[in-house]
């Protein structure tokens, strides 16, 4: 798994923190200087940071638990979705349902209801419903869809949470701290560090950086799957030959 240059950082403006106006003080020791009024940050913690936080998902995808990826702002939704996806994790990228984790039940009862209504639609159980009928279940199974289709397959809670903004995503975070769920966060200069476990530097803002940093965290959790599958076969192995 490559790391990320101090370059590549640079070139997808990582470093880019908020305005000093807005700044929290507990990111001091993250921030390199002041340019313009604007806070840069120190991209040597940045990528420390990173490969603490790396290592960590490693283990987590390697013992076969579940990373929940948090991101529901405009520019870091497709691409958190897509990375996500490439290693079937969960997610949610369109908007945070309070309840989400610290009500997991509910939630699952509102997922069942959207596979119901699929199998329905697709086995010809709505055959003698009106079209209007099919219509209005069509429409709910599409809302159900765009909130909760990326944590579909969550059957139970996850061991992890990666959040986009921990600011914006706070209800997130604090579910999570809640029900003693392991946090890590891209965490820019207007954001108290100390809200996650595992605080990644950078600018949340721009998609290059959020891209950058969560590919990063994507290929650890694919390294730590990988390793799991290798491991697998050796276990066999041992059962058949005892």
């Amino acid at each position: 798994m490559e790391k990320p240059t101090y370059k590549d950082l640079l070139d997808a403006g990582v470093h880019f923190g908020h305005l000093r106006k807005k700044w929290n003080p507990k990111m001091s020791p993250y921030i390199f200087t002041e340019r313009k009024g604007i806070h840069i940050i120190d991209l040597n913690r940045t990528l420390d940071s990173m490969e603490r936080a790396a290592a960590a998902m490693r283990q987590i995808a390697k013992s076969g638990r579940k990373v929940l990826f948090v991101a529901t702002k405009k520019q870091a939704r497709d691409i958190v979705a897509s990375a996500a996806r490439s290693v079937e994790m969960p997610y949610v990228t369109e908007r945070w349902l309070g309840g989400m984790m610290t009500n997991f039940a509910t939630i699952r009862r509102s997922i069942k209801k959207m596979n119901n209504i699929d199998r329905m639609l697709s086995d010809g159980t709505l055959a003698s419903v009106t079209k209007k009928e099919k219509l209005t279940l069509t429409r709910e199974r599409n809302k159900l869809e765009k909130v909760l289709g990326g944590i579909a397959n969550l059957t139970r809670l996850p061991a992890a949470v990666f959040v986009v903004d921990i600011e914006h995503e706070n209800i997130a975070v604090a579910e999570a701290h809640r029900l003693g769920i392991r946090t890590f966060g891209i965490v820019d200069t207007n954001s108290n560090p100390n809200d996650v476990d595992f605080a990644i530097p950078g600018n949340d803002d721009a998609s290059k950086s959020i891209a950058i940093i969560t590919n990063y965290m994507v290929n650890a959790i694919r390294q730590g799957l990988d390793e799991r599958k290798q491991a697998k076969p050796e276990k066999d192995g041992v059962a058949e030959e005892a």
